[in-house]
């Protein structure tokens, strides 16, 4: 059976003087110190429970300790002792009840002399009993009779602390409803019992103080604050009220419990907490000045004045609810006065009051007030059961229930508390089915509405309690009594004592050696870097932790919530943090910031996206923490700050990600063996698959840590051979090392297409894009461990199958030092094309580019003259047509009648046809430019228009399907093609009828539309298919989960899958001349496949790009690409290059302009690669001028 009695404590003035600043040493008698463990009773190494809180010294006394001249005088009420409750709260949310008196003692001599003191000086000292269990009155009872028999002109008959030792370890905690435990302290008899576990929540304490502290209107204030979580601060001057009021609180919202920061009594020094932006409710003393905090709708609850203020509104409690509860509480509170005008004898609307209205306030009282708030929760939660289903409850249904029954809209009272940590917290317990059975909210509920009285669902007990009295056989009446001057100290060990006067000897001397000093500046004063005791060290720690955590938690949030025209470098918060981080010695400041970071993204749904104002300001304090750490040899921080530093980043003006990890460079831990091994292990250490054999683990733990030296941006070199000293420790195979040595050149390859090359310590790498990577089966022995989690855009180097991945790695190492380093280097010595020309005229952003090629035009006669214009469409809903012939007045023609954004266009010899997010499809007469026909019949939005012979339009939509549609008669011809989601991206060939269709649904269908079937339906893909190229009798296609594949249409197979990029494949073409595929991604690579006999390989591979491929386009000499940084390249065959793709080498590119592209389109008869931009800007590079 467990004991009431955990500990008994006493704290005051120890050895090591210390002020609340920290400043070690005395400083004078008119300062006030920080409060110091003095005894304990069991000591903690004797002890079954655990030790202490070390900020209990610090609470127990919140103002500190100060000296006073004289001890208690009976003319002097300021010299009382006060008897006072606090509750601390622990991490997991249990609480800590303390009963606490607080009395002047006398300084002891060996104190006096080392700081010498004054004779006879007094300081606070203050005596506590520590419990888990909620028994205030006998904790209080309890420590009253211990202080009364110290104190005793009579005395104890026993030691005093003899007397504590017997009631700390022999009274039992009783059992609820069943047990009455008896005890004495000297010749007092107590007891305690506790409820039945149906009943009430054990409330030991009076509600009284509540109401009448605060009137009937601002009690129900308070109690709506409570629900919908607000910022709560009480003040008052007496710290009983404090804690009895906010324990008081949180009894009548029972069955709900509060969740936030929880601190009936703060200390002085914690003042800053009250700026803290999340939900809490505190208790501060009315001495302690808040002039200089924010207070913004912080709500103010003043006990002294009955006093509520706020700068925010609080939203009532909605009818008739309202009126109900508030009814009630006058009919306990009030009775004559709410019954005054009612006749005796008629009604019983005074006799519904409670029974023992007529004693003075006592439980009954307490008991009826909690039964009526719970009424009020009965009934504005009436019906909630019936909108739990399979374990959720639907909020909306239930909001939706209550406006029809009371004709009005959702409450924002309700709303707010329906959305609490407080309501959730119950839903929780309450779907555990663990309080079904003692759920009093649901029988009060059940009682109403079988009419019956509220007070009948409490457990009415007819057994008297079971009595356990608990004696001491060694109490006798003694000869002698023990009496003492002042509260004893505890027997201390041999080791306690010398250390003791090892601190005061120190004191002694500093002052003897220095002189008396004012206390403004002694000369002998310590900072706070000097040593705590070690019990004085965790206290100052834990409360320090507390008091920055708070804060950095507060700090971060509003940090986050900047506007975009505020400034974080210059916000008070960036200060703050900052601040923080570079004054905190001891590394609170930097790892609870770090933490708090962590904490963010582990427990709420923020990706890690900043702006690029939160980003500089980010990466600057992690830069500052991981420094400070790093100086400190804390390297789980550092770890913790590496992790965190790769999921935050900021996208660029080319939308491309940046992560704050590439930004770390410039700090030296990144070069130490040491810390990466220490992180390796760290990694070991975490759950893994038990399927997973040793190896493959090692190998997918050192694939985390070479993406993270990738991420920063460490040379190759540097890299490798850390990690290949790790690896050889492992005794890791040849194969496995040669895997790990592909991955890390590959990553390096990856850097220089993201960011260029850069030398070690400068900008190096960054990915930002998602691992497309499912869930591998832990049968393959080289895939990862689910449980890894690196750098994103590395897990797809494990991810693909056996054959194409050994493929990839073989050739890594050729890729580095291919033909793609002699392309760069020669284009840098052409001359940098500048012929861009500027087209404006649309005013959104540009969404579909179409290059009218001679192919298209091509009749007997001969080219027509729109042969090489391009074609636009928009945001803006408008179509428009530009003749790049025409230097100067380019823009030809503007087409009108779409209502949504443009998305597709086609053209054939005599019409334009373009399909829009309106479900419409419009053909335009090339000639007239008039609008011929607008198809309707999709459902959604149109993706693809594809003019096809005879006079035929395919279309295709996010409605899943494709249409074919002749324009001499405006009419669909039929719905040739169905997918189960949006489709992405079609191609015909209309010389087979071939159709093959692609999108969301990671399938490639094809379809003979000759013959009117469904030819196969391609599956191999994970992520959306985004691009198809169909020639002959292949088809490629290119995937968000980072592959290409290429199929055989007739015989429905896959031929080969094209891995090794780091992000989703935008585009595939095909060359028709060399046979080879060239395959863009969002990687910024240009990579250029090679079919031969022994399959499918990469053979170069081109990092002249930054941004996303968004368009490849191959004829038989010219190549062109466009990226998405409005990024180009235009690449030549020359006619001595052979057969082979690694013929194409880098022709021209244009001068690189800012700006952001949503499409390309490629003019290659003429050389002509044209942008549109986000802005609405077309730019049009004519290779072949050079100026």
């Amino acid at each position: 059976m467990g004991r009431i009695f955990e500990y008994f404590v006493v704290c005051g003035l120890g050895p090591e003087m210390r002020t609340l600043d920290g400043d070690l040493g005395f400083h004078g008698l008119d300062t006030n110190y920080l409060p110091s463990l003095l005894d304990q009773f069991p000591p903690s190494d004797h002890s079954l429970y655990p030790p202490p809180p070390p900020q209990l010294p610090t609470c127990v006394l919140p103002a500190g300790v100060a000296f006073h001249s004289s001890g208690f005088v009976s003319s002097d009420p300021v010299s009382f002792p006060r008897s006072y409750p606090i509750v601390l709260t622990e991490g997991d949310g249990a609480k800590i009840f303390v009963s606490c008196i607080a009395f002047r003692d006398r300084v002891c001599e060996d104190v006096t002399e080392a700081y010498q003191l004054p004779p006879n000086t007094y300081a606070d000292k203050c005596i506590c009993i520590v419990s888990h269990a909620p028994n205030f009155r006998a904790l209080r009872d309890s420590l009253e009779e211990i202080f009364v028999l110290c104190f005793s002109s009579e005395g104890s008959c026993k030691p005093l602390w003899d007397i504590i030792a017997y009631m700390v370890s022999n009274v039992p905690l009783p059992t609820p409803g069943k047990d009455r435990v008896l005890y004495a302290v000297e010749n007092c008899l107590l007891s305690v019992e506790a409820p039945p576990e149906d009943s009430l929540p054990q409330a030991d304490i009076s509600l009284q103080p509540l109401v009448q502290c605060l009137d009937v209107d601002n009690l129900i204030k308070l109690f709506t604050s409570v629900l919908v979580e607000r910022r709560i601060l009480l003040r008052s001057n007496k710290y009983s009220l404090l804690t009895l009021v906010s324990e008081a609180i949180c009894h009548l919202i029972y069955p709900f419990r509060w969740q936030q920061v929880y601190i009936p009594l703060l200390f002085f020094s914690g003042v800053d907490y009250i700026d803290a932006p999340t939900p809490y409710m505190m208790g501060l003393h009315s001495d302690v000045d808040t002039s200089n905090l924010a207070m913004d709708g912080v709500v103010v609850v003043d006990l002294e004045f009955n006093q509520i203020t706020t700068s925010e509104e609080i939203p009532p409690i909605p009818e008739p609810e309202f009126s109900a509860l508030r009814n009630d509480i006058l009919k306990l509170l009030q009775p004559n006065v709410v019954g005054i005008d009612h006749l005796r004898g008629f009604g019983n609307s005074v006799e519904q009051g409670p029974k023992s209205l007529s004693k003075p306030w006592g439980e009954d009282h307490d008991l009826q007030l909690r039964v009526i708030f719970l009424k009020f929760f009965a009934s504005i939660l009436g019906g909630y059961r019936n909108f739990i289903e399979n374990k959720v409850f639907s909020t909306d249904a239930f909001l939706k229930r209550r406006s029809r029954s009371t004709n009005q809209p959702p409450e924002p009272m309700l709303v707010q508390f329906l959305g609490s940590f407080a309501f959730l917290d119950y839903l929780e317990r309450r779907l555990g089915s663990d309080e079904n059975s003692t759920n009093l909210l649901e029988k009060l509920q059940d009682a109403v509405g079988r009419g019956q009285d509220a007070m009948s669902i409490l457990p009415k007990s007819s057994m008297e309690p079971e009595i356990i009295t608990i004696a001491d056989p060694d109490v006798e009446e003694p000869a002698t009594r023990y009496t003492y001057d002042r509260f004893p100290a505890n027997v201390r060990s041999e080791e306690q004592e010398e250390k003791r006067k090892q601190i005061l000897a120190a004191a002694s001397g500093a002052l003897e050696s220095n002189g008396r000093h004012s206390p403004s500046s002694p000369p002998g004063k310590n900072t706070k870097e000097d040593s705590f005791s070690s019990r004085e060290r965790a206290a100052e720690r834990d409360r320090m932790v507390l008091d920055i955590k708070v804060k950095l938690q507060g700090l971060w949030l509003r940090l986050l919530k900047l506007g975009s025209d505020e400034d974080p470098l210059s916000s008070f918060e960036y200060g703050t943090i900052l601040a923080l981080i570079e004054s905190d010695a001891e590394g609170i400041g930097g790892s609870g910031f770090i933490e708090c970071i962590r904490e963010h993204l582990k427990n709420s749904d923020w990706n890690g996206g900043l702006t690029v104002e939160q980003f500089i300001a980010v990466k600057e304090l992690l830069k500052m923490a991981v420094s400070r750490a790093a100086s400190r040899n804390d390297l789980s921080t550092v770890q913790y700050a590496l992790e965190v530093s790769a999921e935050m980043f900021k996208k660029d003006a080319n939308n491309v990600s940046d992560y704050v990890q590439r930004h770390l460079i410039s700090i030296p831990i990144w070069e130490e063996l040491r810390f990466w091994e220490g992180y390796f292990e760290y990694l070991m250490e975490q759950p893994a698959n038990d399927s997973v054999n040793y190896a493959t683990l090692v190998t997918a733990r050192l694939i985390i840590v070479a993406s993270h030296m990738a991420g920063l941006g460490l040379s190759d070199t540097e890299a490798w051979n850390m990690i290949e000293t790790i690896a050889e420790k492992q005794k890791l195979g040849y194969k496995l090392l040669i895997k790990l040595r592909g991955f890390l050149s590959h990553v390096q390859q990856l850097r220089v297409g993201y960011w260029g090359a850069s030398s070690f310590k400068q900008q190096s790498i960054s990915s930002g894009l998602p691992s497309p990577r499912p869930k591998a089966d832990a049968s393959d022995e080289t895939q990862q461990p689910s449980e890894a989690s690196g750098r994103s855009w590395v897990q797809s180097m494990f991810s693909r199958d056996t054959a194409s991945r050994a493929n990839s790695f073989s050739r890594v190492r050729k890729w580095v030092s291919d033909n793609a380093s002699s392309d760069i280097t020669a284009a840098a010595q052409k001359k940098i094309q500048t012929n861009v020309r500027v087209l404006k005229g649309h005013n959104g952003a540009v969404t579909a580019l179409h290059s009218v090629t001679r192919r298209e035009v091509y009749d007997l006669v001969g080219d027509r003259e729109d042969a090489g214009f391009f074609i636009s469409g928009s945001t803006d809903c408008l179509v428009k047509i530009w003749d790049p012939s025409l230097r100067g007045s380019e823009l030809r023609a503007t087409l009108k009648g779409h209502t949504g954004t443009v998305r597709a266009i086609s053209s054939d010899r005599a019409k334009i046809v373009s399909g829009s997010d309106d479900q419409s499809v419009i053909v335009w007469d090339k000639q007239t430019l008039q609008l011929l026909e607008e198809l309707k019949g999709h459902d959604a939005q149109v993706s693809c228009v594809k003019m096809i012979s005879g006079e035929r339009v395919l279309t295709a939509a996010h409605d899943g399907t494709v249409k074919m549609w002749d324009v001499r008669t405006d009419m669909c011809v039929s719905t040739v093609g169905r997918c189960s989601s949006a489709i992405l991206s079609i191609e015909y060939d209309d010389s087979t009828g071939i159709l093959a269709a692609a999108g969301r649904d990671t399938i490639a269908n094809i379809w003979d539309l000759r013959s009117g079937r469904q030819m196969h339906k391609l599956k191999g893909h994970t992520k959306w298919i985004r691009s198809l190229r169909m020639v002959e009798d292949t088809l490629i296609t290119g995937s968000d989960d980072w592959t290409a594949r290429v199929w055989s249409i007739s015989r429905g197979s896959c031929d080969a899958v094209l891995a090794c990029h780091a992000g989703p494949v935008q585009a595939v073409e095909y060359s028709t001349l060399d046979k080879g595929i060239i395959t863009g991604s969002a990687d910024g690579l240009l990579r250029f496949w090679e079919n031969d006999d022994d399959g499918i390989k990469c053979v170069k591979n081109i990092t002249l790009h930054n941004s996303s491929i968004l368009s490849i386009n191959a004829g038989e000499h010219w190549l062109g690409i466009g990226a998405a940084d409005n990024s180009m390249s235009l690449f030549h065959r020359p006619s001595n290059a052979g057969t082979k793709v690694s013929g194409w080498q880098l022709y021209r590119v244009p001068q690189k302009t800012a700006a952001v592209v949503r499409c390309v389109a490629s003019d290659l008869e003429r050389k002509r690669i044209c942008s549109g931009g986000r802005n609405g800007v077309l730019r049009l590079w004519d290779a072949t001028i050079n100026i």
